[in-house]
């Protein structure tokens, strides 16, 4: 089924619409004028039943009576189209000039209930395809004889002229009708015309041209925030793309130093022979990398897990005192070895997913360890204000310059770009603790200065 374009749909609205009211005009037109023939026969009916009435009052005599149908005759001249029938109480034509046969009904009604009939009832009939409108009434002589006397128009003229007021009309309506769904497509056109031009700027967008925007100023309002809302998408896409562009550029950067170091490595133990120890250390060596590389690729998949709301952080009751003191157990030969005490104060219980939260405080502590200096302590402290409970990590050490920290949880940003840190990770820690942070509804700041670095991340204290 062929889907009607918007112009089409409107077009036909407009139509419709139109010929429905064309229609109820018509009707109500129809109506008047009929209304208004009806009214004008029984104005006239009522004229000649007043004249044959005011002669019935003067016959009081039978001479009267009997010169009563002469004076019918004269009085009745030169009324054309006019039928009159008079009728004695037993039935009887005692009058009749020519022209319409009346309907049995008309004169029995009077005669069955003469009392009754003082005024007439408007009736309609056709006879010989002659239409005719007549009434009957019930009338006493001066002497006080009952007649029934009844009246006809011929009104086929006024049968014609609606006939042709009703074809006339129809065309009228029809031509209406095809007037108003032109007017109707030209005026949709015309209004639509911002529409096709917002189109076709979209249709010009690409992925070369991301940065482009759909123009606000002069749209009608009711396309302003279609193109608000496009541009809001695009600003979107730009930066998705662009974040996509720079991650996939990271990832090659980062990937290609592991395996150029393999490739090393495998030429060089190739390069003579060698024997079982030497290729076993460069085997171990080997096995590094790939571990590297396996947690590099666990981590960009988690991350991008993350980014598309594909992992959902399960809700339970998470005590964020014991999960961090687990970890300091965790940490605690390897704090030893750097020569760094590990400390919590305070507590906090929060609804979250523990094995995810897990995951970010030790990307935090460990980060922490890493850069203490020897003799210095890591504090962990736990708060709550109101409905946020604020987890912070602080460690003493060399201050971050303030141009770094706004991209510190950017994926594979260093602070010192020339640092290898082979053991260091690749740059994915923070980025993965701000986003487990964010799943579960919080933020994560960081601040440094010449005596400490404190990230400090906050969480709610309900679910939401």
């Amino acid at each position: 089924m062929k889907i009607l374009s918007l112009t089409a749909r409107i077009s036909l609205l407009f139509a419709v619409a139109a010929s429905l009211v064309l229609l109820t005009t018509g009707f109500f037109l129809t109506q008047v004028v009929e209304t208004h023939f009806k009214d004008g026969d029984r104005h006239e009916l009522n004229g000649k039943l007043e004249l044959i009435q005011n002669l019935f009052k003067h016959a009081s005599s039978q001479k009267d009576l009997d010169l009563l149908p002469q004076q019918l005759d004269d009085a009745l001249v030169g009324h054309h189209g006019l039928a009159v029938v008079v009728t004695d109480a037993t039935g009887e034509i005692w009058f009749a000039t020519s022209g319409a046969d009346f309907p049995q009904t008309l004169l029995s009604d009077c005669q069955a209930q003469p009392a009754g009939c003082t005024t007439g009832t408007l009736q309609q009939w056709k006879q010989s395809g002659t239409s005719y409108r007549g009434m009957a009434v019930s009338m006493t002589t001066g002497g006080g004889r009952p007649y029934s006397v009844a009246v006809a128009l011929n009104i086929q003229h006024h049968v014609l002229f609606m006939n042709r007021f009703r074809s006339v009309l129809a065309i009228a309506i029809a031509l209406a009708t095809l007037a108003t769904a032109g007017l109707g497509w030209i005026a949709t056109r015309w209004g639509l015309s911002p529409l096709r031009q917002v189109t076709d700027r979209v249709a010009g967008i690409s992925a070369e041209r991301l940065a482009d925007r759909l123009p606000t100023a002069g749209l009608p309002t009711e396309l302003k925030p279609l193109a608000t809302a496009f541009n809001a998408m695009l600003a979107r896409l730009d930066d998705s793309f662009r974040r996509l562009s720079e991650f996939s550029s990271d990832i090659a950067h980062e990937l290609r130093t592991p395996i150029s170091n393999l490739m090393t490595q495998t030429q060089v133990a190739l390069s003579s022979a060698r024997n079982k120890d030497e290729y076993k250390e460069v085997l171990y060596s080997s096995l590094e990398e790939y571990e590297r590389m396996a947690q590099m690729v666990g981590d960009m998949l988690y991350l991008a897990q993350t980014d598309n709301r594909l992992l959902k952080p399960g809700l339970e009751k998470v005590d964020l005192a014991h999960e961090i003191q687990d970890l300091f157990d965790y940490f605690e030969a390897w704090a030893e070895e750097c020569a760094v005490t590990l400390a919590l104060t305070g507590s906090a219980t929060i609804p979250g997913d523990r094995l995810m939260l897990r995951r970010a405080l030790s990307n935090l502590v460990s980060n922490a360890i890493r850069h203490t200096p020897q003799g210095q302590a890591v504090q962990v402290s736990l708060s709550r204000h109101g409905d946020t409970v604020t987890v912070s990590v602080e460690n003493p050490g060399t201050e971050i310059p303030a141009e770094h920290l706004p991209r510190l949880f950017d994926r594979f940003y260093r602070v010192d770009p020339s640092r290898q840190r082979k053991g260091d990770g690749a740059g994915l820690g923070l980025a993965i603790v701000k986003s487990i942070v964010e799943a579960h509804g919080g933020s994560i700041t960081v601040m440094s200065d010449d005596q400490k670095t404190r990230f400090q991340i906050a969480l709610p204290a309900s679910a939401k």
